[in-house]
């Protein structure tokens, strides 16, 4: 007698081979970038209690961030092109430990250029937050606005989308404040400023950094 749900057995297998392979990929993409970040910062105590900047390769390439804020006890765990659920995968190791009291985040860029919906990033911003505050629960939260990335222009028109749903959840959410660079990053005809990127035309160069140290810099007070 033919097995009536032999195919569907099948294919929940298959759902669930693929989301294991899919989850072992994830992991593998970064983990030696994240273990040396772990070695990197393998002095807990002297980091402890200070402030972490995290998420992707734009805070990662602020090579400058420690002697721009020189008064302040800075962790940057920035790492590869990562999107906000390989931040969550890495969350213990590069920010849960260092227990701090602010987190500087930019993450988001990535995965509205992957197609991701602004809800799911918005569900992962909520997840990370969740996590932190559940172990701390007066850590601060920064988002970083999305930048406006000329070779991504295209996509503005989520990433805009993005940035003022982090507006107004800042506004109406102790703990969390949205800074934006978006703006300042902008020319006179609403365009992104050329000036401000690499060859590349989307990271950024000293020039985009100015902005975005300024921006920040009233938070670290």
């Amino acid at each position: 007698m033919k097995n009536p749900f032999g195919s569907k057995i099948l294919l929940l297998v298959f759902f669930f081979t693929s989301s294991l392979q899919n989850l072992q990929a994830q992991e593998n993409r970064f983990a030696g970038e994240v273990a040396a970040l772990v070695v990197k910062y393998a002095d807990l105590p002297t980091y402890r209690g200070g402030i972490v900047f995290t998420g992707s390769s734009s805070i990662r390439l602020w090579k400058t961030l420690e002697k721009d804020f020189p008064k302040s006890k800075i962790v940057n765990t920035g790492f590869g092109g990562s999107q906000t659920d390989d931040l969550l995968l890495y969350l213990d190791e590069l920010v849960i430990n260092f227990e701090p009291k602010k987190i500087f985040i930019y993450v988001g860029e990535n995965d509205i250029n992957a197609g991701k919906p602004v809800r799911q990033v918005l569900s992962e911003y909520a997840v990370l937050m969740e996590r932190v505050s559940t172990k701390f629960s007066e850590t601060e939260f920064y988002f970083i606005g999305i930048k406006p990335s000329p070779s991504r222009w295209e996509k503005r028109g989520q990433m805009m989308a993005l940035n003022e749903e982090v507006r107004m959840l800042a506004q109406n959410k102790e703990k969390v404040t949205y800074i934006d660079v978006w703006t300042p990053m902008l020319d006179k005809s609403g365009s992104p400023n050329e000036e401000l990127f690499v060859e590349d035309r989307l990271h950024m160069n000293s020039k985009g950094y100015k902005i975005w140290k300024k921006a920040v810099k009233e938070h670290l007070r």
